[in-house]
């Protein structure tokens, strides 16, 4: 972090392999810019910063993230809506169902390991949530330090990738449900979706890191079809291990923030009978470039 900036706002580390709180800020009113260059800052250095206690209009909460770069409008939802009621850059994920109809996505299962959207030509470079409404257990996300899995990787596996590209599918969803309008893809050689290099620099930390996406569908170019798979098979099981993984349980009023282009998180289910509700921002980002 700058010099001066740990004055200014306090970050504390989560203890785990990435990720901070930041304490002492309340999102509901405009962060000066000494203010947002330090939780900036924090967020660039731990990839996760999280906030508690916080209690946010839909404005504040789109301003907060407004902040970090424009916003992509939200995609359309299971239920067919595009966003909150008059919010476009507000995504619900929410197991509710109000009517028979469900009020947003993602529902109550498991959402495997992925990067937001790594399947665009542009991903966003962060995502934001605001939790409104928790269950007592379950729901966790996890978040996993994508830095740190690729210094950890063995040098001669490293050097594979360092001239290597992995097409990103973009048939299927986090929960692995196929999208509307995408057939099932039958060679992962010819799955649709972006490709992006395997180790891409960060633009703004400057440090090489590692760009998977998520395992189901993804390609290796170049390679034969069972080449691919043992490699990513190989990548996979070092980059799940826990020591590079910070696991946070929502509390009402948390606001995380992710910089999506270092990190890769997953949810744990929970009861589908109880209730969770939090909207999510996403920040356009840029087209990730070899490191």
């Amino acid at each position: 972090m700058p010099e001066g900036v740990e004055q200014i706002v306090t970050a504390v580390p989560t203890g785990a392999a990435l990720g901070a709180v930041i304490e002492g800020v309340d999102l509901s009113r405009p962060l000066d810019d000494e203010t947002f260059a330090a939780v900036h800052a924090a967020w660039i250095e731990h990839g996760v910063v999280v906030f508690r206690g916080q209690t946010l209009t839909d404005a504040d909460f789109v301003a907060f993230s407004s902040r970090f770069g424009k916003l992509d409008h939200a995609p359309i939802m299971e239920n067919g809506q595009t966003m909150v009621d008059g919010v476009p850059e507000l995504y619900v994920i929410s197991n509710i169902v109000r009517d028979g109809k469900p009020i947003g996505s993602l529902g109550a299962g498991e959402a495997s390991w992925h990067t937001d959207m790594s399947y665009e030509e542009r991903p966003p470079k962060a995502s934001a949530l605001y939790a409104l409404e928790i269950p007592p257990e379950g729901g966790d996300t996890c978040f996993l330090n994508m830095y740190a899995a690729l210094e950890a990787l063995p040098e001669d596996l490293r050097r594979r990738l360092e001239a290597a590209s992995v097409r990103h599918d973009s048939s299927v969803n986090s929960g692995g449900y196929l999208r509307a309008g995408f057939d099932e893809v039958v060679d992962v050689s010819e799955a649709p979706g972006a490709s992006h290099p395997a180790v891409p620099l960060h633009p703004e930390s400057g440090r090489p890191v590692l760009y998977l996406g998520r395992r189901l569908n993804s390609y290796v170019e170049g390679m034969k079809v069972g080449e691919s798979e043992a490699l990513l098979d190989e990548l996979w099981a070092h980059v799940e291990q826990e020591r590079f993984t910070y696991r946070h349980r929502w509390q009402v009023g948390d606001v995380v923030l992710w910089d999506n282009r270092c990190t890769m998180h997953r949810r744990d289910p929970f009861d589908a009978s109880t209730r969770r509700r939090l909207h999510r921002t996403q920040i356009q980002g840029e087209r990730p470039r070899a490191a």
